[in-house]
């Protein structure tokens, strides 16, 4: 049955209604990133690059590296910017925009966020760059979606049990592992890896305390020594966990990439955040994962 205008709103070029694209104009491997302004940092390291399209904060280049495709596109702040993107991402590949219905052969995109985040742990250096095996939610998102079944329920558990010794959660969480391919693929450039935990919000919902007293203070104390399965929580951003899920559920790969910008237990900040995220970017892009096979 086609989608409705109401479910499926398309602009009057027939794009896709926040990121006015069109199928064409997405490559199967997609850099996410969320700062607009990051967009071209990316696309400067490409040879070639056949379109930019702007709107609202969601900015797209599209363009090659030697023979390879890629896209990179801006986000902006948060998983409600997320649930956006990636559905309209997957729009693009899986849905006839003629007929508003979905295609019955469905296609799965890479997508790699090259983000920023603050270490939890006091190991970890400011302009170093961690990889999330597991994303963990401590915001709203994937609990609109019939999401209980495929998320990792054993670490839920543990956080639970954690969390009931200690502290008091704020919310309920979720979680999901990341694509083993995807997270191989970037072992050796970037070896650190751990648990990422998203919040939706920079200040209160990260511990930073301006003028406005916290849910429960010792929560961050605690949550750094919160361990599964040999894991920790190592790094502490925005976006993360919506990504992971959304992924998990429309049938795509995702990585989450994290130059840490600050250390949290030291209270730390990286002097020179940009040179750091350039290096990034071209260590990224100097070793892409391999192209899809099927």
């Amino acid at each position: 049955m086609p989608l409705t205008p109401s479910e499926l709103i398309l602009n009057a070029d027939g794009s896709v209604f926040h990121l006015a694209l069109i199928p064409d104009q997405v490559a199967d491997l997609v850099f996410l990133v969320g700062d607009p302004g990051r967009v071209a940092k990316v696309s400067r390291q490409f040879d070639a690059i056949e379109c930019r399209v702007e709107k609202r904060e969601f900015h797209t280049h599209t363009g090659r590296v030697g023979d390879r495709r890629i896209t990179v596109i801006s986000t902006g702040i948060g998983t409600d910017n997320i649930d956006i993107v990636l559905h309209e991402l997957d729009i693009l590949k899986n849905v006839d925009l003629e007929t508003r219905e979905v295609r019955p052969t469905l296609q799965s995109l890479d997508l790699i966020l090259l983000g920023t985040s603050g270490a939890l742990q006091d190991a970890i250096e400011p302009g170093s760059v961690v990889r999330t095996r597991i994303a963990l939610g401590l915001d709203p998102l994937l609990h609109f979606y019939d999401a209980k079944s495929v998320m990792a329920q054993d670490l839920l558990q543990a956080l639970h049990a954690f969390a009931d010794a200690h502290f008091r959660l704020p919310v309920n969480p979720y979680a999901f592992t990341g694509d083993d391919r995807l997270f191989r693929a970037y072992e050796t450039t970037f070896p650190q890896a751990g648990i990422t935990m998203t919040l939706p919000g920079f200040y209160g919902p990260q511990g930073r305390v301006i003028r406005l007293p916290l849910h429960d203070a010792t929560m961050w104390n605690h949550l750094a020594k919160f361990r599964y399965e040999g894991l920790q929580i190592t790094n502490l951003e925005m976006e993360s966990s919506g990504i992971y899920g959304l992924s998990r559920l429309l049938g795509h790969s995702s990585l989450s990439i994290n130059l840490i910008l600050a250390n949290r237990a030291r209270r730390t900040f990286l002097p020179d955040p940009g040179t750091a995220m350039q290096s990034m970017i071209e260590d990224v892009l100097s070793n892409l994962p391999p192209a899809r096979t099927t």
